[in-house]
This record gives C-alpha cells, structure tokens and sequence, in this order.
C-alpha cells in the first residue's frame, strides 16, 4: 500500500486581526505559538482548510 503524502505546515502570520473562523480553523490544526510547524495528511479536509488560512501559513510537502 502506498504511503500517504503529509504537509509541514508553519504559522507564519498573527492570528489578531483574522476572521473568527479562520482563528478557529487555526487552532484546530494544532497551532499554538507563531513559527510553530504541525505535519498533517495531505486530505481533501486539510487542503480545504488551507484555501481558507494560506494568507498566515507556509505549506511544504514533508
């Protein structure tokens, strides 16, 4: 069987002046500090959320 794809995903951007529901789709993704990284499956559900934050992430295949 073929090995998922995973994203390294990195904060780079303040969350202070975002959109509630960006902030929430920011901590739901497992983000706690700035320039801090989480490595998530390359999905349907991570991409859409991407499209939603990429102005405040940095997005690399891991």
């Amino acid at each position: 069987m073929a090995e998922q794809k995973m994203l390294k995903i990195t904060l780079v951007k303040s969350t202070i002046g975002a959109v509630p529901k960006n902030k929430k789709i920011i901590e739901s993704m497992g983000f706690h500090k700035l320039n801090s990284s989480v490595i998530l499956p390359d999905n349907a559900a991570t991409r859409g959320q991407l499209q939603k934050i990429g102005y405040l992430v940095k997005v690399e295949e891991a």
